[in-house]
């Protein structure tokens, strides 16, 4: 909570205790609450400290206990821009958006995302951009336009970390066998570039200045020969940031030529947003997060769509909890393996930690053939690449420290 002030080494011993002995006591101070009458504190500290009794002392039902900075959150829109103002000057992002969700949680703020002015000062994140998603159909016009802004910021700050190795992964993959020393920009290979380039390392500018090119020849592919993946998303609610995630590398993987990408997203009902890929932001405002979960009658859909199954590859990103026929289900991706279509089972795409799945579903998919784990979106782009070699993706899983999931005994 806030920097510890730096010890001169010109300090006494004495004097760095009584230092140390003040930093002790102010950290207890910040745990514990101040009120105005707390003269122990800097004025910082004591915005600190209010903003954190404003969430953290107030109680689920959001009603404080009647002293000034500890009332909790008023609703109004002005005071909860300036908590947010003052938790952003406070902590790193990453604490933020930690703390803006248990805002949502325990004071049930989720009705203000409904406010554009709320919006334009929260700190965006995936888990933003999923309850703006869930949240589209009740809101506002004018609220719907600031989301877009919102989301927008969001998925571009997704797409400039993950559209590069995404696009190396899955072109290197296809093209592995074919290089260039002459490629157009869009085609070269950076991670080989620098790597044959380290010599020309320019330390006054602190780069390197490539002497040669390294990059993937450009091959004319006629479309009856291109891999196609089809990401089969889960959009129920506990699988928001799995959706978030799917739709950024869907629309990465549609603006290679080299693979053919097919989004559809399911709960009850079936959305296929193949035609929208090119927009992101749209992609998400075609998802409706939430409702029950027929994965059976999802895999079914995407099956008619399958043309040559030795060239598809089938992504099943879902936590298994089917609310459909379970045994028509095992029935149908055993076919489709059998027919050589490569199917692969992810129980989430997101950086969540572990998630909560249907154990019993999930080790008999194993025992069926299709592997079976949840990976990060960092993870995603060599898992691709592994599929569309056709390599054994459960190696690959197990370099990565990925814990799949092993049929039952």
């Amino acid at each position: 909570m806030g920097a510890v002030n730096e010890m001169s080494d010109e300090q006494s011993p004495c004097e760095q205790a009584i230092d140390q002995d003040q930093q002790k006591e102010r950290r207890w101070r910040l745990v514990l609450g101040a009120d105005d009458s707390d003269s122990g504190l800097s004025e910082r500290d004591m915005r600190l400290s209010q903003a954190l009794s404003a969430l953290y002392s107030s109680g689920d039902s959001g009603e404080g206990d009647g002293k000034k900075g500890r009332g909790g959150l008023s609703r109004s829109s002005p005071q909860i821009s300036r908590w947010l103002g003052d938790i952003r000057e406070f902590f790193p992002t990453s604490v933020v958006q930690v703390v803006q969700r248990d805002a949502f949680e325990r004071l049930g703020l989720k009705q203000m995302l409904m406010e554009p002015e709320f919006l334009s000062a929260i700190e965006a994140d995936v888990h933003l951009v999923a309850d703006l998603v869930s949240l589209r159909s009740v809101m506002p016009e004018k609220t719907i336009e600031t989301a877009r802004v919102v989301i927008k910021k969001v998925v571009d700050d997704l797409m400039e970390r993950l559209e590069r190795k995404t696009t190396e992964a899955v072109r290197g993959a296809v093209n592995k066998s074919k290089r260039s020393f002459r490629p157009r920009f869009s085609d070269i290979d950076w991670h080989r570039t620098i790597q044959q380039n380290l010599r020309h390392y320019q330390h006054d500018y602190r780069t390197v200045v490539p002497e040669k090119l390294v990059g993937f020849m450009r091959q004319s592919r006629r479309l009856a020969d291109l891999d196609e993946v089809i990401l089969c998303v889960d959009q129920s609610g506990s699988m928001a940031t799995s959706v978030v995630y799917s739709s950024i590398f869907a629309a990465v993987m549609a603006s290679i030529p080299a693979v053919k990408t097919k989004l559809v997203c399911f709960d009850t009902a079936i959305v296929d947003l193949t035609e929208d890929l090119e927009d992101p932001v749209s992609v998400l405002f075609g998802i409706q997060l939430g409702g029950g979960t027929d994965i059976n009658q999802a895999v079914a859909y995407c099956e008619d769509k399958i043309e040559r199954p030795a060239k598809t590859h089938l992504i099943l990103i879902t936590d298994l909890y089917e609310g459909g026929d379970e045994e028509d289900l095992k029935a149908r991706v055993a076919n489709l393996i059998r027919q050589d279509v490569n199917v692969i089972t992810l129980l989430a795409l997101s950086d969540d930690g572990r998630p909560s799945y249907d154990k019993a579903l999930a080790e008999d998919f194993a025992a069926i053939g299709s592997p079976v784990f949840a990976c990060t979106p960092d993870q995603f782009p060599e898992l691709m690449a592994t599929a569309l070699r056709r390599e054994d993706v459960l190696s690959w899983a197990a370099d990565q420290d990925i814990k799949a999931i092993r049929p039952a005994v």
